[in-house]
């Protein structure tokens, strides 16, 4: 199958997204035996059948602490809740290597899992009143909580609903929080609360809702797995148009019907967030789609861009609690395919940040993905033609980083890292730039050799997650560059 045919296939193939299945969310539903058992059972199977070899539930591929931490304190808190004398080896070599977790949180370069600060405390005291940790976790659980407590005293009573970010993360709330959670007006549209199967699942523990259970029912796979969110038709649709855009191929029939279903989930002044229907809307997915629009020849809508702007960088929502880096990147990106100058006010703001938030090897890091790699490579993309040196430095570090096989990879060589180092720096040459011809050339027969998932886990939710999709098409964009512009 020839390239072109590579990527007309996997756009056919975008739609609601799906990604990875999350051991978090999993243990999550495997609480439902009281209002679902066929759903509860089958989350208890899956859970039975995907602890890792050390005990733990995670991300298969590397060690992230925070997302190892997370999932396997909701696997063996479900598991110890049934009381089954078959999981009771399971549970305890689960327990066993919470407290390496627990120490190494500070070794995960991008840092917390979304929610982390709200969900963690919330399940250690959970591990803890059933039996599951001992004392040797109180200092810890105490520290934990008391950053939970603090956070939590800033919500207005009633303010998590529907509309609010933290719907996302509802699941944290016990009978002491319950007063902040408007369960009136907390469900969405589809049945989901914050398209979130972990809070999905809590509100249906809590309400018994018949339309709260037929989204896990909607989302759950047939081997019991649910992953972390879900639907993300407009992130899948937008990232995916991101990467083959960047290529020369085409034409792809599906294009304009990917397009319009981004045009049609766009509201005026706001943009768009990672799954149609989902409110707030957010920066990251707005600045990704505005540009993906704009190169399609769309006007730009700048008031929707500028509605994210904040006084020193732009934000994914005002209540974030810490600026995303990639967010700015994309901005950037964005106001650039929009026709602002580079001098341009909102431009600098973005150029700015980067200059202060770059670390001094040259590279970034996001809390949206686990790799430097990622922000990295689409900031020389959003950076092209600029004269400010953040962006030379960050290409230099791409080449300085290359692995002798060819591959590029933060915890391990992977084909995704590969191919956002290989879009960066080919489309760095196509500009006029001096890249090392030989550098694509390795990069693209060592991606070639392993362009096929499975993909390890590096992006950030609750939990590491895989949006397979994306990754492909990241995947048969860097190919297909690196073909078109350096003789085979």
């Amino acid at each position: 199958m020839s390239r072109h045919d590579e990527i007309a296939e996997l756009l056919n193939q975008v739609g609601p997204g799906r990604v990875t299945d999350s051991a978090y969310d999993v243990g999550r539903v495997a609480r439902l035996g009281d209002v679902d058992p066929d759903l509860s059972g089958g989350a208890l199977d899956w859970l039975r059948r995907h602890q890792l070899a050390d005990g733990a539930w995670g991300a298969p591929h590397l060690d992230y602490h925070h997302d190892r931490l997370i999932c396997t304190l909701s696997a063996v808190t479900a598991l110890a809740r049934t009381g089954d004398p078959s999981d009771r080896q399971r549970v305890e070599r689960g327990a066993a290597v919470l407290a390496n977790d627990l120490k190494s949180l500070g070794d995960d370069a991008a840092g917390e899992t979304i929610g982390f600060e709200l969900l963690a405390p919330a399940l250690l005291g959970e591990a803890r009143e059933l039996g599951v940790v001992g004392d040797e976790v109180d200092e810890v659980l105490a520290g934990l909580v008391a950053e939970r407590e603090a956070k939590l005293a800033r919500v207005p009573s009633g303010f998590i609903n529907g509309e609010s970010v933290l719907a996302h993360s509802v699941e944290m709330a016990g009978a002491a929080e319950l007063h902040l959670v408007d369960l009136e007006n907390l469900l969405g549209h589809n049945g989901s609360v914050g398209y979130s199967p972990a809070a999905t699942a809590w509100y249906a523990a809590t309400t018994g809702d018949s339309a709260a259970l037929g989204y896990l029912r909607t989302v759950t796979g047939a081997d019991g797995g649910v992953p972390n969110v879900g639907p993300i038709d407009v992130f899948e649709n937008v990232w995916t148009l991101y990467n083959v855009g960047l290529t020369r191929s085409g034409p792809f029939p599906a294009r304009d019907r990917l397009l319009a279903a981004v045009e049609g989930a766009w509201t005026p002044g706001r943009g768009v967030s990672f799954g149609s229907g989902f409110r707030p809307e957010d920066g990251d997915d707005t600045a990704v789609t505005s540009e993906v629009l704009s190169r399609a020849g769309r006007a730009a809508d700048l008031d929707a861009l500028i509605s994210y702007e904040g006084p020193e960088h732009f934000h994914c929502w005002p209540t974030e609690r810490n600026p995303s880096v990639s967010t700015n990147v994309h901005m950037l990106g964005a106001l650039r395919a929009a026709g602002l100058p580079g001098d341009d006010p909102a431009v600098r703001k973005t150029v700015r940040y980067l200059e202060n938030s770059q670390d001094r090897s040259g590279f970034w890091l996001d809390k949206w993905h686990a790799s430097p790699y990622y922000v990295t490579a689409h900031a020389v993309l959003a950076g092209e033609g600029l004269p400010d040196e953040i962006f030379a430095h960050a290409l230099d570090w791409l080449l300085r980083t290359q692995r002798p096989d060819g591959s590029w990879g933060s915890y391990l060589s992977t084909a995704e890292e590969t191919a956002y180092c290989l879009q960066a720096l080919t489309m760095a040459l196509r500009r006029g730039e001096t890249v090392p011809v030989q550098a694509l050339r390795r990069g693209h027969d060592w991606l070639a050799r392993h362009a096929t998932g499975p993909y390890p886990w590096l992006w950030i939710g609750k939990c590491l997650y895989s949006p397979d999709v994306v990754v492909r098409s990241a995947v048969l964009s860097a190919l297909a560059l690196v073909e078109e512009e350096v003789s085979r």
